[in-house]
């Protein structure tokens, strides 16, 4: 780029002094892409960059360097929680899955593709910027699916072993593990531990850690109603759609996927893909859940927790899980569920969502307000009945931002 003649450097340190003299005296972005492959094979590379930057890069004010990759434990360990770098980190951005109203930009002209057919997709990809860049819009998401998941060579056959292998390296076989025992549910430690034959130690601790900052998983608290504070009760959920997906469809195929012998007739017809669509709606729901809270008329500040919930069961009380829920400072509960139909929904749900809340030990002075979410659409007897503050579907047939429509 500078058009040095003869450039030849072969340790950093020389390099960093060569670029800090380029950029000594004009506004200038340095970024780094991917500093854990530098990092990683070379023990001295945070070393010098921290010395050049203290020496040779921070007496420039014009100058901003960045320090990216996509190995966020990495980064978290040898850069975020290092003494070394210490009050020299200025600003962290956590690139998170897009939203629901990017999301629907990837199908683009595409004006009479129905909520579901979205789902579809996004119900294996999430909100994943390159997995969505593989979407063609001009063919179904069945066909799609097909050829990224069941066709060997697809992108999202090898993904999963290209994301463990390069985030954890050795130790992969671990991961994986905890992924697997939280593919079918969510799951507290202790339960994690027993499924995967481990101590419940800091060993597992700091593996679902990782897990965690990684986004691959997810950890839910629930909370005490009086005092809006967390309690010890928590469960770590699978967040990664495209994870689940591997695991329950792909991994139990890779041999006939490689010989292109596994016959995918549609993702309906795949066992149990109901139930595990669920699972994803919530997923996305949860990752959107600021733009749920415009909907609901509920500002930031109002908020004292929200969480899907679970009331354990003791002699006082009944059990009762919530798919999510909003506690205000003004003492409402919205109390969302989460339903995925392949049908149009029936009046069955207020039934089921009135026992729910009948279990909740509410406080004194508590107001209950229930939100149904849903994909399919809901019956004129369900609107009629009233029972619901909100019926919210997953669309953007209106245009509304957020790919939510009331």
């Amino acid at each position: 780029y500078f058009s040095l003649p003869g450039l030849q450097a072969n340790d950093w340190g020389d390099l960093f002094t060569i670029l800090a003299k380029q950029c000594s005296h004009d506004a200038a972005v340095i970024l780094f892409d991917e500093i854990s492959w530098m990092g990683m094979h070379d023990v001295t590379f945070l070393s010098k960059l921290r010395n050049a930057w203290d020496r040779e890069f921070k007496p420039n004010h014009r100058l901003t360097m960045i320090l990216c990759g996509s190995i966020s434990v990495w980064i978290d360990k040898n850069i975020l929680s290092s003494t070394g770098f210490v009050g020299r980190v200025n600003h962290v951005i956590h690139l998170d899955e897009l939203p629901l109203d990017d999301c629907m930009k990837f199908w683009r002209g595409q004006k009479n593709i129905s909520a579901y057919e979205k789902l579809k997709y996004l119900s294996i990809t999430g909100g994943v910027p390159l997995y969505l860049e593989n979407l063609n819009p001009s063919i179904t998401s069945e066909e799609n699916i097909r050829q990224l998941c069941f066709t060997s060579g697809g992108l999202l056959v090898r993904e999963f072993d290209n994301i463990f292998s390069d985030l954890f390296g050795k130790r992969s076989e671990l991961y994986k593990k905890i992924v697997n025992a939280l593919a079918d549910r969510s799951l507290e430690t202790k339960e994690i531990s027993k499924k995967i034959g481990v101590e419940q130690t800091g060993w597992l601790s700091e593996h679902l850690s990782d897990l965690e900052k990684s986004k691959f998983i997810c950890r839910d608290f629930s909370w005490q109603l009086k005092t809006g504070n967390d309690t010890k009760t928590s469960r770590y959920r699978l967040s990664d759609n495209y994870l689940r997906f591997y695991l329950k469809y792909i991994a139990r195929n890779l041999k006939k996927i490689a010989r292109n012998s596994f016959e995918f007739k549609s993702i309906t017809a795949l066992p149990g893909w109901s139930t595990m669509l669920g699972f994803q709606l919530e997923n996305i729901i949860l990752k959107n859940r600021a733009t749920l809270h415009k909907l609901l008329h509920i500002k930031p500040d109002e908020i004292i927790a929200d969480n899907p919930y679970l009331q354990r069961r003791t002699t006082k009380q009944q059990g009762c899980q919530i798919d999510y829920m909003i506690q205000t400072k003004f003492n409402n509960l919205f109390v969302c569920e989460i339903k995925f139909s392949r049908h149009m929904i029936n009046t069955s749900i207020i039934k089921e969502v009135e026992a729910k809340i009948d279990k909740l030990l509410l406080p004194k002075g508590f107001s209950c307000r229930p939100v149904l979410i849903h994909v399919n659409g809901v019956s004129d007897e369900v609107r009629e009945a009233g029972y619901f503050a909100k019926i919210i579907a997953f669309d953007d047939s209106n245009g509304m931002t957020g790919s939510f429509r009331e």
